[in-house]
């Protein structure tokens, strides 16, 4: 199928939302049984990322319950979590076929089916560097992992799990700790290099696109800065140049997603991503005043369009926690309202408080819809669904602070072009009131505009109109206004 250029896509954490489906409807859902009234949510998104459907290892659930700091972020999550509720990590796979507890591969094949007659792609999970310390590749192919030896050991006890006999590395990133529920695949090596390959053709049977964990970590210079000292190979091509290329040429349209750090996004670029996590921006975002944010804006088209935006997934906090409600509005209509890939994490656009570790099968019964933050959502992504996924014109526009007293521009600005009319997006990014002029001198001068608001969070003006190719508003805090220009 093919895609919209600049995608909005749901990221759905997949076993707690059908343990919360079946609890709504008071009987057992899979991915295979989904009311179609659950189907019709994704009305307003062009993909739906299924998080953790692969299968779950028994060894990781075990050291998962027996985690002990892993028990404290579980009694904070869900303060009456037991140990049936402990799943292990979704990123320490046994196996690349669905788990049963979704209904295995036949209900990941139904909802696939489902979804593309929809007119929307299924995105799913690709783990490159590492897997649970049970899947049958350990014993079928020990060749693939980083072994190490007696004397390593000694210098690194807690890098190492002894397996019939063999001593294996743990997955790592070179920045933390071992995870010690996945053993450390070896991406330098030939025959590791042609299984991950026959495994992404397996899986593009399933999907249109993955998500890459920890897609850096491949990179060569990475793995080797992080394993060189325990491997001889030394690869002659990247990682990524080996598998993606193949796949594309099976199935053009498939998408690359990266999970990276590390400003390694634009390398990731150029070895074939089609998306890389924009983390920049959500930090600026989080923590940085409006100036900040407006320069990131300034990026390359090319660059621009190949991030993906976000104020929330799996491993942040929940947006509404980090930026506050307000905040979290004003910080999602800056975001995903630019070029590129959109994600919203299900229960962000539902005001859920809780992050979740992924280690769990459940939210906490008590986290109910925020109606305010839903309504938002509701209106906010039928928007972009409508208006922003298909053009490929976008600037900046020009917003100028009037008079208000303080010491620098909380405005930020852009605008699409579309087939007569123009959106613009512009929001007080700041916690003060705030007056501001937006020019339109830089369209055209011979037409006139109709004013229409699309979507209005603390603009305070009544009514909006141009004048001298001007639009005076003015705003509250976190102040939000998705205007319509038609001409």
């Amino acid at each position: 199928m093919k895609w919209v250029k600049h995608p909005l896509i749901l990221e759905i954490n997949t076993l707690p939302w059908l343990h919360h489906l079946s609890e709504k409807y008071q009987e057992k859902v899979t991915l295979k049984t989904l009311p179609e009234e659950v189907m019709n949510e994704f009305r307003n998104y062009d993909a739906v990322w299924l998080m953790g459907v692969w299968k779950r290892s028994k060894s990781s659930q075990r050291i998962a319950q027996e985690h002990t700091e892993l028990q404290e972020e579980y009694k904070l999550a869900l303060p009456d979590f037991s140990e049936v509720d402990v799943m292990g990590s979704p990123y320490a796979i046994e196996e690349y076929i669905g788990d049963p507890r979704i209904g295995g591969n036949e209900g990941l094949e139904a909802f696939h089916q489902r979804i593309n007659n929809q007119g929307k792609a299924l995105i799913l999970d690709f783990v490159p560097n590492h897997t649970s310390l049970d899947n049958p590749l350990v014993k079928s192919n020990p060749e693939f992992y980083i072994e190490g030896s007696f004397s390593a050991l000694l210098q690194n006890p807690e890098l190492f799990a002894k397996i019939e006999g063999k001593l294996f590395a743990h997955g790592k990133d070179p920045h933390y700790l071992p995870w010690t529920d996945t053993l450390q695949l070896n991406a330098f090596s030939d025959q590791y290099r042609k299984k991950a390959l026959h495994t992404l053709l397996e899986i593009q049977k399933h999907c249109e696109g993955v998500r890459c964990d920890m897609a850096m970590l491949a990179v060569n210079s990475v793995f080797l800065k992080t394993w060189g000292q325990f491997i001889e190979e030394r690869p002659k091509t990247e990682f990524w140049n080996d598998i993606i290329p193949p796949i594309k040429e099976v199935t053009p349209e498939f998408k690359f997603i990266a999970e990276v750090y590390w400003d390694m996004e634009w390398e990731l670029m150029r070895q074939g991503f089609d998306y890389c996590y924009d983390k920049t921006l959500y930090d600026r975002l989080l923590y940085d005043p409006a100036r900040s944010v407006r320069g990131y804006l300034q990026a390359d088209w090319e660059y621009s369009t190949k991030t993906l935006r976000f104020i929330e997934n799996h491993d942040e906090k929940r947006a509404i926690s980090a930026f506050g409600l307000e905040e979290s509005r004003a910080a999602a209509a800056i975001a995903l309202c630019l070029p590129g890939a959109r994600l919203i994490h299900y229960g962000q656009h539902l005001g859920y408080k809780t992050k979740l570790p992924i280690q769990l099968n459940r939210w906490k019964q008590t986290e109910d819809s925020n109606e305010e933050i839903k309504s938002f959502y509701d209106t906010f992504t039928e928007i972009i669904h409508n208006y922003l996924t298909k053009s490929n014109l976008w600037n900046l526009g020009r917003v100028y602070k009037d008079n208000t007293p303080g010491p620098e521009n909380p405005m930020i600005s852009y605008f699409w072009n579309l087939k007569g009319f123009i959106i613009y997006v512009i929001v007080n990014f700041s916690a003060q009131d705030a007056g501001c002029v937006l020019d339109l001198t830089t369209h055209r001068q011979d037409i006139s505009y109709e004013v229409n608001s699309l979507l209005n969070r603390n603009c305070i003006n009544k009514e909006l109109f141009v004048n001298n190719n001007k639009i005076q508003m003015n705003f509250g805090p976190w102040g939000i206004q998705i205007l319509k220009l038609s001409f």
